[in-house]
C-alpha cells in the first residue's frame, strides 16, 4: 500500500491500522516499510483484513484510508472418504468447505453432475452439502465429488460409496469396516469409575476400562488407590484429542497425565506434571499439549507446562514454558487460538497472571515470552478471551472490578497487540464458532445471549440479543443440517436441567428439557463449567452433556433427546473421537 504525500520537503509517514499506529516493532515480521512510506504486508493472512490509514507526521487532518480485503480459496473435506453399504439401507456423504467469500459447492458422480440424477431415492440436503441417497442400490456405487468454488480458487474432494452383497468380502469393505467400527466416532467419558467409551447412534457402551485396570505392558493402574481410600476412584479435570491417535487426559490428585493409544482402546502411559494439572490444550500447529498446573489444590503456584511431539509413540515429558525459572508462576489461565481448515498454523498464544490487567503474549514455537499487552488504562483483569482470524480480533472478558461491577469486553488488535476499544456494550464469557463468523457471548448477569456477526470482511456487526434465564456453563458449536456454512450452538445450563438450542442463521431458540441437575460446583473445583457440553466433530449430529449422575446425548439434527446412559458419575470430561 502506498501513501501518495508530495511536497518539497516529504514528511516521515505514519500508518495506522483500525485506529492504531504501526511501528516496525509490533508486527512481528509480518511487515515492512518502504523508504517511500509504503506499507507492505508479507504473507498476507485473514488476520490482515481492515483499514490502514497513512498521513504525514505533523498532517493528522490530511490522510489516505486503504480497505484490504483478502480473499482465501476454498479448503475442502468429505465425510466418510468411503463407505459400504448393503442394497436397500441408507448412505450419506458430506462435504465441508471453507473459504473467503464463502464457497458455492457441486457435486458430481463418476465425473457427471449429480443435479441430473436427482429423485425421490437421491435428494441434496442441507443446502447442496450432503448427498443422501435412500434404498441404495448396486447402481449407486461410484464416486462423488465434491467441488468447492470462489472467487479466489477451487478445490475437490472424492467420497466413495460401494453398494455390494454382505456375502461379498470386498477390500474396500473390509477396510471400512475394520477403521470404522469400535476406533472412530466415539465419545470417550471419563468418570469416577474408569472411562467409558460411547458410539453415540445406539448409544451402546464399546468399552469400560476400570480405575484398577492395567496401563499396557506395566504394572501401573489407570487410577491407584490412594493412601486410606476404600472405593477405587478416578479424578479427572481435563481432556483433548490428538489427531485421533491419542486422548491425554489430567489427573489432578496424581500429579500426572494420563495417555489413552484410541486405536486399541487401552491406557499407554503416564506422564509426571508440576502437581495439580487441571487444564490441557492440543496445539495441532506445533503437535503439543500444553498443561496448566495449580501448584496445589489453592492456586498457590500455578505453572504451565508443554509436552512435545503429542502424537508421536515415543516416551513423553513436559518442559516449562521458557525462560525457565519462575517467570510464569502466578499464571491464571492461557488461551491458544484453535486451528481451521484455512488457518493451519498459529504462532502465539496468550497468558493471564492472577490479578494483573496484563496480558502476556507467548511464541507457541519457543514457548518464550514476547511482549506484554497493558490493559490498565481500561482496568481490566482479564478472566476469559475468544479469537476470530478473521480481521484478527482478540475479544478479552474482563473481571468485576471491586466494587462487583460488570464492564464490556475489550477488542485486541492481533497485528498491532494494542487495544482498539471496547465491544459496544457486549459484557459476558465470549465464544467464537469454528469458522471465526458468529461470536456468542454469555451474559449471565443480565440473562442474555449475545450474537455478532463478523462479516468476511472482518467488521463486527451489532449484537442480537436472546434472552433466556438458564444460566450457562458451556456452549459448543455444530455446523448447521439446513442452511450451508451456518452454525448452531448448543447451551448447557450448570444450574438448571435445561439445554439451549440456537441456529445462528435465524436466531430460532428451542429448549430441550429435562436433563437432570449437573455436578454441583463444589463437588467440580476445576473450572466454572460444572456442565460441559460437547460436539461430535464436523460431520457429526450429537451433542453429550452430563448430569450428575448421567449422561445425555442429543440430536443435533433434530434438536432433541436421543438418549440418557445412567450410572455415570461426575462425568464431566469428554471427548469425541472420530473426523477430527
Amino acid at each position: 500500500m502506498t501513501c501518495a504525500i508530495t511536497g518539497e520537503r516529504r514528511p516521515p509517514i505514519l500508518w495506522k491500522r483500525n485506529n492504531q499506529y504501526l511501528n516496525s516493532l509490533n508486527l512481528e515480521d509480518l511487515n515492512d516499510f518502504g523508504d517511500d512510506g509504503s506499507l507492505y504486508v508479507t504473507k498476507v493472512t485473514t488476520t490482515h483484513m481492515g483499514n490502514y490509514t497513512c498521513h504525514a507526521d505533523g498532517y493528522d487532518k490530511l490522510f489516505q484510508t486503504h480497505i484490504l480485503q483478502v480473499n482465501v480459496p476454498p479448503v475442502i473435506r468429505v465425510y466418510p472418504d468411503s463407505q459400504a453399504r448393503e442394497p436397500g439401507v441408507t448412505a450419506s456423504l458430506r462435504c465441508h468447505a471453507e473459504g473467503i467469500p464463502s464457497p458455492q459447492l457441486s457435486w458430481l458422480k463418476n465425473g457427471m453432475d449429480i443435479k441430473t440424477k436427482l429423485s425421490k431415492q437421491l435428494t441434496l440436503q442441507a443446502n447442496g452439502s450432503e448427498v443422501h441417497i435412500s434404498n441404495v442400490h448396486f447402481e449407486d456405487t461410484g464416486a462423488y465429488t465434491c467441488i468447492a468454488k470462489n472467487e479466489a480458487g477451487v478445490d475437490e474432494d472424492i467420497s466413495s460409496l460401494f453398494v455390494e452383497d454382505s456375502a461379498r468380502k470386498t477390500l474396500a469393505n473390509i477396510l471400512w469396516r475394520e477403521e470404522g467400527f469400535g476406533i472412530g466416532n466415539m465419545f470417550y467419558v471419563f468418570y469416577e469409575d474408569g472411562i467409558k467409551v460411547i458410539q453415540p447412534v445406539a448409544c451402546e457402551i464399546q468399552r469400560h476400562i476400570k480405575p484398577s485396570e492395567k496401563l499396557l505392558a506395566l504394572q501401573e493402574e489407570v487410577c491407584p488407590t490412594s493412601p486410606g481410600e476404600v472405593v477405587q476412584r478416578c479424578v479427572w479435570s481435563s481432556a483433548v484429542n490428538v489427531k485421533d491417535k491419542f486422548i491425554y487426559v489430567t489427573q489432578p490428585t496424581l500429579g500426572r497425565v494420563l495417555i489413552v493409544d484410541i486405536q486399541t482402546q487401552k491406557a499407554v502411559q503416564t506422564v509426571g506434571t508440576d502437581p495439580y494439572p487441571v487444564k490441557l490444550h492440543y496445539d495441532k500447529s506445533h503437535d503439543q499439549v500444553w498443561v496448566l498446573s495449580w501448584g496445589d489444590v489453592e492456586k498457590n503456584f500455578p505453572t504451565l507446562q508443554v509436552i512435545n511431539q503429542a502424537s508421536g509413540k515415543v516416551s513423553h515429558h513436559t518442559v516449562h514454558t521458557q525462560p525457565v525459572g519462575r517467570h510464569f508462576d502466578r499464571v491464571e489461565d492461557f488461551f491458544i487460538p484453535a486451528s481451521s481448515l484455512i488457518v493451519n498454523h498459529v504462532r502465539f498464544g496468550l497468558i493471564f497472571h492472577q490479578n494483573e490487567p496484563v496480558i502476556y503474549k507467548i511464541n507457541l514455537e519457543t514457548t518464550s515470552y514476547v511482549k506484554n499487552i497493558s490493559l490498565w488504562e481500561f482496568n481490566c483483569i482479564p478472566k476469559s478471551v475468544a479469537y476470530t482470524h478473521v480481521g484478527g480480533y482478540y475479544f478479552v472478558n474482563c473481571r468485576p472490578d471491586s466494587t462487583g461491577a460488570t464492564q464490556p469486553q475489550l477488542i485486541l488488535d492481533s497485528v498491532t497487540d494494542s487495544v482498539i476499544g471496547q465491544n459496544r456494550d457486549v459484557t459476558g464469557t465470549p465464544y467464537m464458532s469454528p469458522d471465526g463468523l458468529y461470536l456468542v457471548t454469555v451474559d449471565d448477569v443480565n440473562g442474555l445471549m449475545r450474537i455478532q456477526t463478523i462479516s468476511e470482511r472482518g467488521k463486527i456487526q451489532e449484537p442480537f440479543d436472546i434472552h433466556t434465564n438458564l444460566h450457562l456453563s458451556d456452549l459448543a458449536f455444530q455446523r448447521s443440517f439446513t442452511e450451508i456454512h451456518q452454525y448452531n450452538v448448543f447451551g448447557s445450563s450448570g444450574r438448571q436441567t435445561d439445554a439451549l438450542f440456537v441456529e445462528l442463521s435465524t436466531s430460532k431458540v428451542k429448549m430441550i428439557k429435562s436433563l437432570k441437575e449437573a455436578i454441583e460446583s463444589f463437588d467440580w473445583p476445576w473450572s466454572s463449567r460444572n456442565r460441559v457440553m460437547v460436539s461430535s466433530g464436523l460431520f457429526g449430529q450429537y451433542i453429550m452433556t452430563p448430569s450428575r449422575e448421567s449422561l445425555f446425548i442429543l440430536d443435533g439434527r433434530l434438536n432433541k433427546l436421543n438418549c440418557e446412559i445412567t450410572d455415570v458419575l461426575k462425568g464431566n470430561v469428554v471427548v469425541w473421537v472420530g473426523d477430527s
